[in-house]
């Protein structure tokens, strides 16, 4: 199905053939400039706005809204054109408006503590179906303007590179976002790391860290046993030769798991050699993880504690937990493939009895809300 999203203004222009020029650039303002869904831009006459908006059709149907904390962050469930459904937050800020997209239908990734990975994988988004999450939530935001896109939402984006890669083309070409507002957050595809800091794309990468030591991020990050720790470090070391930008490890803080004073220091000694800024979260509740979060006193300590190591540290401002919409918890999922989880190393046996993951969560941003 066409998406008005993934056309150059050279093919715009041929679905326009017969029209004055300028009708092109009118659209192409509207749809990009202004975020207008195409019915709306008044600039041209309303029987174009019909034939445009019949050729292409939105790729995304809300099937739910739900928003908490006086309205400053909302979700959205939109169901696609097969049925499979995704998620998407939006979150409202003093000095921006950041939207958290999902790159995925589900996510294959598997992170214990993450009911996306819990979920299952269905399968991938386009660019458009990316896209239109952008301008769906940039045309909620107005009259603010939206500042910032995080892929943070269901799936591993560079597990996606193609679409992950031509939507940063996109907004950074036609909406003129630049490096500081799109931020990709990965697990640690170290060859997809490599790769993408070879395109010179204008993006931030934060990599999903959350233990410093093979044993434990093989529970917490299953694919750290494909891409351990040593080889995801000299992927981190190519990105910031490459582009001379800074990186951001993000870090769940889980009780009695990774915050530690051992994983205190494993995490500086990591960080620290990276000159990497560390992003600490406090866990998200998730259905089928057993454990919990580390407390508020105990994220303020392992902040000083890393900033004492010489490590630049800051904790996230989780927001939407009440909506399922914070860190880790995106799950409306259909036509996904769930999979056991098993926590032997954090709990010393086999899971629980009934703990089965559950099709209910959040996002990275949202998922680790900024």
């Amino acid at each position: 199905m066409p998406s008005v999203y993934e056309l150059r203004i050279d093919e715009l222009a041929a679905h326009l053939l017969g029209e004055p020029r300028y009708r092109v650039e009118q659209v192409w303002r509207g749809v990009w400039d202004e975020g207008l869904a195409l019915e709306d831009i008044t600039t041209v006459p309303k029987v174009l706005r019909q034939r445009l908006s019949e050729t292409f059709p939105p790729a995304l149907e809300v099937a739910n809204e739900v928003a908490s904390d006086l309205g400053a962050t909302r979700k959205w469930v939109f169901r696609l054109h097969d049925g499979a459904t995704i998620e998407t937050v939006l979150m409202n800020y003093a000095d921006r408006v950041t939207v958290c997209v999902s790159s995925q239908a589900g996510c294959a990734m598997g992170c214990t503590f993450c009911a996306t990975g819990q979920a299952g994988f269905s399968r991938q988004l386009s660019v458009a179906e990316v896209i239109e999450q952008v301008m769906f939530a940039a045309r909620v935001a107005a009259p603010r303007r939206l500042s910032n896109v995080v892929f943070m939402g269901m799936g591993e984006p560079l597990a996606n590179y193609p679409v992950t890669v031509g939507v940063v083309q996109r907004l950074h070409e036609y909406r003129a976002m630049s490096a500081r507002h799109l931020t990709v957050s990965t697990v640690g595809v170290a060859p997809a790391i490599e790769r993408l800091a070879a395109e010179g794309l204008p993006l931030t990468l934060a990599v999903s860290l959350h233990a410093a030591n093979d044993q434990t991020r093989d529970e917490l990050v299953p694919l750290n046993r494909r891409y351990p720790l040593e080889r995801l470090y000299r992927a981190c070391e190519t990105w910031i030769a490459t582009t001379s930008r800074r990186l951001s490890f993000e870090w769940a803080l889980i009780d009695g798991v990774n915050d530690t004073d051992q994983a205190m220091h494993e995490l500086a000694e990591y960080a620290g050699g990276l000159r990497a800024h560390v992003n600490l979260i406090p866990l998200n509740p998730t259905p089928g993880y057993l454990v919990r979060g580390s407390g508020s006193q105990r994220v303020h300590e392992f902040r000083l504690g890393l900033e004492e190591l010489g490590v630049n540290a800051t904790v996230r401002n989780t927001r939407g937990r009440s909506i399922d919409a914070a860190c880790g918890q995106l799950a409306a999922v259909t036509n996904a493939h769930p999979t056991r989880v098993t926590l032997r190393a954090l709990h010393g046996g086999a899971p629980e009895a009934g703990s089965a993951p559950r099709q209910q969560a959040d996002s990275h941003e949202a998922g680790q809300t900024p």
